[in-house]
């Protein structure tokens, strides 16, 4: 099993920058996919970036794509979400999940394991 805390979450002006990490605690770090995830208050949670255990792929859903940068390192089990060009929209709890097969990376099932989530709110 293994655990996952996200930081780095905030207030922050339209058109600013904040970079999340999650700390993976328990098995093996790299025997996982990564994802992040969003729900914004009265909305689905939804697929925001996932990466693969050795970051080699990344994707991105298209409403962050070109803004948002996610990465991983292995010997720190912990992966980031960078985030450029922040909008109200982006206004949302983001979640970090671990999964342990190699499947479809934009659905939740994929995960097996999520963190806590973690606050952002960008304000116009």
């Amino acid at each position: 099993q293994v655990q996952l805390v996200e930081s780095g979450g905030g207030l922050v002006q339209a058109g600013g920058s904040l970079r999340l990490s999650c700390a993976a605690s328990g098995r093996t770090f790299s025997s996982y996919v990564m994802g992040w995830f969003r729900q914004a208050v009265g909305k689905d949670r939804e697929f925001v970036a996932a990466i693969t255990r050795n970051g080699g792929l990344t994707f991105y859903s298209d409403s962050v794509k070109g803004r948002f940068t996610i990465s991983r390192d292995n010997p720190k089990n912990t992966v980031y979400l960078q985030m450029n060009v922040l909008k109200p929209e982006d206004t949302a709890v983001y979640y970090c999940a671990a999964g342990e097969r190699i499947s479809t990376l934009y659905l939740e099932r994929t995960y097996d394991y999520w963190g806590q989530g973690t606050q952002v709110t960008v304000s116009s």
